[in-house]
């Protein structure tokens, strides 16, 4: 990778990392502003269903748009209203302001996520697009374990505190990346998904619906059955190891920390050497399997170290999971990165507001049923993948950016 390149990551890296640590950073603020709001347990679902309802709706608009127009305006754009979104959230007196704030947010966030994970391919070869893949999700988790801690830090100097610097820090993102993030789309590309667009307009449920019928069409229900399936696990894991192994709430928080940061190593790492040895398809394969006996494995825990033990097997197959399955699609997209990404992060948009539905159901009839459900979810999606014939796109390689 030159050092262009390079530098273009590193920005790309530092957007996806503010993104994150904002959206964590509410969750240790969470409980107290709702006491202060007088809200219900109704309420924060609805607040945390407003976010991915807009994320659902615009990421494949955003997709589309940065195919069209570039990826900097639209990443620009995004971090903007993100930054406008956490204001409105520090400032807000009302519960519909908040509720205004997170349909913002889940916008903003569309608009981010697309074209940057689009930027990464158009800077990189294929041969090292799964290290571009796995430092930007790097960051993705590295913002999403630090955020909530943060977010308790700031908190002691007042309960919005955690909003206002979150804001800050977005706007100064936003601000270096209108002065020193060029455009990585060439005009060359725009000009051809222009031309395509003008023939061929469809309503976003359209495209998704169209979506299920095209090349890409096993790898997006893979994106979204795993998304349906990890949710189920993620969702109710508080809840099953405090009551099933009396965890404490620290227990729970060092298990998902230490969890998260071996899955910054690995992704960081790691990842781009697994899919140059073996490929994307046994790595996602492999990473099914063990993600299905993992789950098991949870079940059949009985002390402290080895649900910690297990559950570190169920997140280290989740950290190879998603930048392997994003590095397929990637490669796979040839000059329609935006759009590909854009339905990607629909299909995990919706994946995250159906699994944890779900997962509570299940969880009421039966605790153990989540992780069941999760374990048969990925042993389906293993058989499927093993028969299943990738076809890489041979269109134009993208070329390294020159230095």
């Amino acid at each position: 990778m030159t050092k262009k390149a390079k530098r273009i990551l590193a920005i790309l890296m530092i957007n996806m990392f503010i993104t994150m640590v904002g959206i964590g950073l509410i969750v240790p603020i969470m409980p107290a502003l709702m006491l202060e709001f007088g809200a219900t347990g109704q309420t924060v679902g609805l607040l945390i269903a407003a976010f991915g309802f807009t994320q659902f709706i615009f990421s494949p608009l955003a997709g589309g748009l940065s195919d069209k127009y570039g990826r900097k305006w639209l990443i620009v754009i995004g971090i903007g209203s993100f930054a406008v979104s956490q204001l409105i959230f520090a400032v807000g007196t009302e519960l519909w302001m908040l509720y205004v704030s997170r349909f913002i947010e889940g916008a903003a966030a569309a608009l981010i996520m697309s074209p940057l994970m689009a930027a990464v391919a158009d800077i990189t070869t294929l041969e090292k697009r799964a290290k571009g893949t796995g430092l930007l999700s790097a960051a993705m988790s590295l913002g999403f374990v630090v955020g909530p801690g943060i977010g308790g830090f700031l908190a002691e100097f007042g309960l919005r505190m955690p909003l206002y610097v979150s804001t800050a820090t977005a706007v100064v993102a936003t601000l270096v990346s209108i002065f020193f993030l060029p455009e990585t789309l060439s005009e060359e590309a725009r000009a051809e998904a222009q031309s395509k667009s003008e023939k061929k307009k469809e309503s976003i449920f359209k495209q998704l619906a169209n979506s299920l019928k095209g090349p890409y069409a096993m790898l997006f229900i893979l994106v979204f059955v795993m998304t349906f399936g990890l949710g189920n696990f993620e969702a109710v894991f508080g809840l099953f190891v405090d009551i099933q192994h009396g965890f404490t709430p620290k227990d729970i928080a060092i298990v998902i920390t230490f969890a998260a940061l071996m899955g910054v190593g690995i992704q960081a790492v790691v990842i781009h050497q697994l899919i140059g040895k073996f490929g994307e398809k046994k790595v996602v394969s492999g990473a099914l399997l063990f993600a299905a006996i993992s789950f098991i494995l949870v079940l059949m825990a009985k002390s402290y170290w080895v649900v910690f033990g297990t559950t570190l097997c169920v997140f280290l197959a989740t950290s190879i999971l998603r930048p392997a399955i994003n590095t397929m699609l990637s490669k796979m997209a040839g000059n329609e990165q935006g759009m590909v990404m854009g339905m990607s992060n629909a299909y995990i948009s919706l994946g995250n507001i159906l699994g944890p539905s779900l997962a509570g159901f299940l969880f009421d009839v039966n605790i153990f049923y989540p992780y069941m459900a999760a374990s048969l979810i990925m042993f389906i999606l293993f058989a499927v993948m093993v028969r299943t014939k990738i076809e890489y796109k041979q269109a134009e390689e993208t070329k390294e950016v020159a230095s």
